[in-house]
C-alpha cells in the first residue's frame, strides 16, 4: 500500500486519545418518479400525516439543480455522470449549488488534522485563506467553509465495550461547535467505528444531528469487520452499512423538518466500499464519495479516476494532506485550479 493514514501517526494519536481523562464515552421531483419518493418516506395514509408529507416535500428548483450539476460534471463523457436516476433532493440542499471547504481533525490531537493542530483563530485565518483559493479556482460555484470533526476514534485497545473505538465527549463536541459558530460555519462530525456499527455511532450523536447545521462522515478504514486491530489492516463498509445510517439520516429530516443532511464517505480503495451500486439515494440525504488517499498528484489522480469518478454514487470529495502529499520530496501540494479540471469537479474538499 502506497499510502493510508501514517501507521505511527495514528498510534500516537490513538494512544494519546486513549490516555484522556473523558467523562462520557417547484418543481417536480421525478426520479425522478414523485411516487417513488413518498413511498420512501414510509408516510402513513391517515389525513394529518399526509399534510405533514406536503409540508415536507418541496423541492429544490430543478432547472438551478441541472444547470449546476452540468457544471459539476465539467464535460465528464464516461456517461457515469451525472449519476443515473438520482433524485432532486429537498428545498435547503447545499450541493450542487455550494462547494464545502473544510479542515479535519480531533480536538485532542495535533497529529490528525489542521483542526486541533492550531487556535481556532490561526486555524480559522488559514481555512479562510483557502476559502479564498477555492472561490477563485471555481467562481461560479459559491464556497462555504466547514470543520469536520472526529467524534469517534478508532483505539488500538479494545475498551470495556470491546468496541475498539473512543467516542469524545459532549464537551469536546460542543467545542467543536463553538469553533465552527465563529465563522457561521457547518460542523461535520466522522465517526471512526473500530468494532463498532456506524448505525450505532450515528445514534449516539442524534441530538447534534438534529442541528440542522450538523452533518456526518464515515470512515470504512476504520471499520474492522473481521475483528483486526484498528490500523493494523484497511477497513470496509457495504452498500448496506451505507444505506442503514442514510436511511437514518433521512428520517431525522423528516421527523424535524431539517435541511438535507451531508454524509462524508472516505474511500482510497476498492475494498472500502462494498457493492456501491446497491447505495440508495434520498432527497433527505446528500451522498459524497471523499478520494481520501495521500500521496504525489498522479497517484492521487489515478485514486480519484479508479474508486470515485468510476464507481459513481452522488457527489464527490478530494482530500489533501498538508504533511503527507509533500512526502517525499518532489511531491507538492495540489492547487485549487488543478483539483478543478478533475471529471466530475469534487464538490467537496477537506484538508488534513
Amino acid at each position: 500500500m502506497q499510502y493510508t493514514t501514517t501507521t505511527l501517526s495514528l498510534l500516537f494519536s490513538l494512544v494519546l486519545l486513549a490516555g484522556c481523562t473523558l467523562h462520557s464515552e417547484n418543481k417536480s421531483n421525478k426520479k425522478r418518479d414523485i411516487s417513488d419518493t413518498l413511498a420512501s418516506t414510509e408516510i402513513k395514509t391517515d389525513s394529518l400525516n399526509e399534510s405533514k408529507a406536503t409540508k415536507k416535500t418541496k423541492f429544490v428548483d430543478s432547472r438551478e439543480y441541472d444547470k449546476m450539476m452540468t457544471h459539476m460534471v465539467n464535460g465528464d463523457t464516461t456517461g457515469l455522470w451525472p449519476v443515473a436516476n438520482d433524485e432532486y433532493p429537498l428545498e435547503g440542499a447545499i450541493f450542487p449549488f455550494k462547494r464545502i471547504v473544510c479542515y479535519y481533525g480531533n480536538l485532542y490531537s495535533k497529529n490528525m488534522g489542521a483542526l486541533g493542530e492550531y487556535p481556532p483563530k490561526e486555524m480559522w485565518r488559514m481555512l479562510k485563506d483557502e476559502v479564498a483559493a477555492w472561490q477563485a479556482a471555481d467562481p461560479e460555484t459559491p464556497v462555504i467553509p466547514a470543520i469536520h470533526y472526529i467524534a469517534a476514534t478508532a483505539q488500538i485497545g479494545a475498551m470495556k465495550d470491546n468496541t475498539y473505538r473512543l467516542r469524545m465527549p459532549d464537551s469536546q463536541i460542543d467545542s467543536a461547535l463553538a469553533i465552527a459558530k465563529m465563522e457561521d460555519a457547518l460542523l461535520f462530525l466522522d465517526v471512526q467505528v473500530g468494532h463498532s456499527s456506524v448505525l450505532k455511532e450515528a445514534q449516539a450523536l442524534e441530538k447534534y444531528l438534529k442541528m440542522s447545521h450538523v452533518h456526518f462522515g464515515i470512515d470504512p478504514e476504520f471499520s474492522m469487520k473481521e475483528g483486526h486491530v484498528p490500523g493494523k489492516k484497511i477497513g470496509t463498509f457495504d452498500a448496506e452499512d451505507i444505506n442503514a445510517v442514510t436511511n437514518y439520516l433521512a428520517q431525522l429530516v423528516r421527523d424535524n423538518n431539517l435541511p438535507p443532511k451531508i454524509l462524508i464517505v472516505h474511500r482510497f480503495t476498492q475494498g472500502m466500499v462494498t457493492n456501491y451500486k446497491n447505495i440508495k439515494r434520498h432527497p433527505e440525504v446528500q451522498i459524497v464519495m471523499d478520494m481520501d488517499g495521500w500521496g504525489g498528484p498522479q497517484l492521487k489522480y489515478s485514486t480519484y479516476e479508479r474508486y470515485i469518478r468510476k464507481e459513481p454514487v452522488q457527489f464527490t470529495g478530494f482530500k489533501i494532506f498538508y504533511k503527507n502529499d509533500i512526502k517525499p520530496a518532489p511531491h507538492r501540494l495540489l492547487k485549487p485550479e488543478e483539483v478543478m479540471k478533475l471529471k466530475p469537479r469534487p464538490i467537496y474538499i477537506q484538508y488534513q
